[in-house]
């Protein structure tokens, strides 16, 4: 991974070469960013610029030795602690035995979040942990001198699921780290870390991709202009969802959501009942993809009717649909429509079965309309 690699974010591309070319790099580097986000590529990026042999102005060679390793995740001074879980892939019992697979994940995608990796391991249900017994294993990783760079480098991903246990072992090694190692925590949810921890590390915040980042980057993978613009509107940023959202080419959202809200407005019980059968037999992730897709455009809505449409950043089809939609309800009742959408979202995450829970929130919105 190198940082041309990723789309954007040039002020912290810019902070970390800076870092580098000065030598002013902490020993403990915590990478915070929203899920989705390019906390993880950053990080790998970064670590090929360290110990490349050939650095560039602004990035790394990408032909040395180092950098080639690096491109396939397989340098020696390079290592990592990920979760892990029970798998039917692999019976180990540390991110040692699942490093394969890891490696295979991260050269795939590396904007993806922990619940990808678990189904990419085939965890079912299982949580990820990384275990008190692998954390206190850091210094048996990192006991011998650099074998081929400047650095010896530990990436720590989402280590704000570690118990006290595990944090407390990874404090005691960030208070007293070897010579020439670096840690690099990289974390989209830091509120849930150790303050300790935090106090230890040189924070490097990364937002949020923005809406041309993301449509700069799904162009450079000849994504189609009209499903470019959905996505980037869906995704809010986040770049895991907008590449998962482009995989599932057949989902227009758009369209289902303006059938559905048609059906409610005529009050057509048939069809309702036909959509709630289409929407029993979907994935959980696609019924939830829906329902959080209609909580976006009510809240849409509720901008719109206040008079702020300046702020909305929809595509022109969906904006279309704002407009003429938000005739049809009032304020109170876009309130009423977003709190049963939540309700059903809620009941979906806890298996309660879909058609149910789809029909029940259909009819519920129809009484919502002001009809003429």
């Amino acid at each position: 991974m190198l940082f041309k690699d990723i789309p954007g974010l040039e002020p912290i591309k810019s902070t970390l070469r800076r870092s580098v070319k000065n030598s002013h790099l902490a020993h403990a580097q915590l990478f915070d960013f929203p899920a989705g986000g390019g906390g993880l590529a950053m990080a790998l990026a970064f670590s090929t610029y360290i110990n490349c042999e050939n650095k560039q102005e602004e990035d790394a060679c990408g032909t040395c030795a180092s950098c080639f390793k690096m491109s396939k995740l397989i340098h020696p001074d390079f290592h990592f602690i990920f979760p892990i879980a029970t798998s039917k892939k692999t019976d180990g019992k540390n991110s040692e035995a699942f490093l394969p697979l890891w490696r295979s994940f991260l050269l795939e995608n590396p904007y993806r979040i922990l619940p990808d990796w678990l189904d990419f391991i085939s965890a079912e249900n299982k949580q990820g942990n990384i275990s008190v017994e692998e954390a206190r294993g850091i210094l048996r990783k990192l006991s011998v001198k650099a074998y081929e760079g400047e650095y010896k480098i530990l990436l720590i991903w989402k280590p704000d699921i570690m118990n006290a246990a595990s944090s407390n072992a990874i404090l005691k090694i960030l208070e007293e780290p070897p010579e020439k190692t670096l840690f690099l925590l990289v974390s989209d949810q830091t509120d849930k870390l150790l303050t300790t921890i935090i106090s230890r590390t040189q924070r490097i915040t990364i937002p949020a991709f923005s809406d041309d980042e993301i449509r700069s980057y799904l162009k450079k993978q000849e994504v189609s202009e009209n499903i470019v613009n959905q996505v980037t509107y869906l995704s809010d940023g986040n770049l895991s969802e907008a590449l998962k959202l482009v995989q599932e080419d057949e989902d227009d959202r758009s369209g289902w959501f303006a059938g559905w809200m048609r059906s409610c407005y005529k009050y057509d019980v048939s069809h309702l009942v036909k959509l709630a059968d289409g929407y029993d037999v979907m994935s959980k992730e696609r019924q939830k993809g829906l329902l959080e897709y209609a909580l976006r455009l009510f809240r849409d809505m509720l901008i719109w009717s206040n008079g702020a449409g300046e702020l909305l950043r929809v595509p022109q089809e969906e904006l279309t649909f704002v407009q003429n939609f938000s005739k049809t309800v009032n304020f109170d009742s876009l309130e009423k429509m977003i709190g049963e959408v939540n309700t059903a979202h809620y009941h979906i995450e806890r298996n309660v079965r879909a058609k149910m829970v789809f029909l029940d929130l259909s009819l519920t919105i129809a009484h919502f309309f002001q009809r003429k």
